[in-house]
């Protein structure tokens, strides 16, 4: 297909394919004449995910690219290419000094020894958790997760990665990530923020 067949079928305008090809976003066409270039299927998944990662996922252009490396490196197995994906959705969080820290930190250590959950040493999302705990305890909240986990993992287990399509091309595996990973929570966030609305008019109403 055409550039402009490409545009209309994506819902991508022409001038933002072409700066997606200039930054490496998007693969080239073959190239059929001096100035013209034929594209197929792939560049259209390939559009999904980048609006993906752009729209939705709200990240910067260079994570998108180290996103798009893993996913063109056929060599890297999915699981990795997955974890590169999921690991630029959450926030930077730098370890803080001090005492607090370090606790936080030993008690996520050990959660997930607890759990036998299988998380690389330096996820990034040991430190988030981590820091999550030290504004909790900070706050005066109580700090009990087990309920959390559980419907975490049951969450995940049973509907969310069911959705990711392992054994299809790389790339819709890390858009299906990464739109599940965003969309669900967000989804999750608003349930449970009708369910206390509902809870408090029941008991206090």
């Amino acid at each position: 297909m055409r550039i402009s067949e490409l545009s209309s079928r994506s819902g991508v305008a022409i001038p933002t394919i072409k700066y997606y090809l200039r930054e490496g976003l998007l693969h080239q066409g073959a190239q059929t004449a001096a100035t013209r270039a034929e594209y197929d299927d792939s560049h259209l998944r390939r559009l999904r995910l980048v609006r993906a990662l752009l729209e939705v996922g709200k990240l910067p252009v260079a994570s998108i690219k180290t996103i798009i490396e893993a996913v063109d490196d056929e060599a890297l197995p999915i699981h990795e290419m997955l974890g590169t994906a999921h690991y630029a959705l959450g926030p930077t969080v730098e370890p803080e000094p001090g005492e607090e820290w370090r606790t936080a930190r030993a008690d996520v250590d050990a959660l997930i020894d607890d759990l036998g959950w299988r998380i690389h040493p330096q996820a990034p999302t040991r430190d988030e958790l981590a820091q999550t705990l030290v504004r909790m305890r900070q706050l005066g909240l109580r700090v009990d997760l087990r309920p959390y986990v559980e419907a975490a993992r049951r969450l995940v287990a049973e509907v969310e990665m069911d959705t990711i399509p392992f054994d299809g091309p790389r790339d819709a595996a890390v858009e299906a990530l990464v739109l599940g990973s965003v969309l669900y929570g967000k989804a999750f966030d608003a349930l449970r923020r009708m369910a206390q609305e509902s809870e408090s008019a029941r008991r206090l109403t």
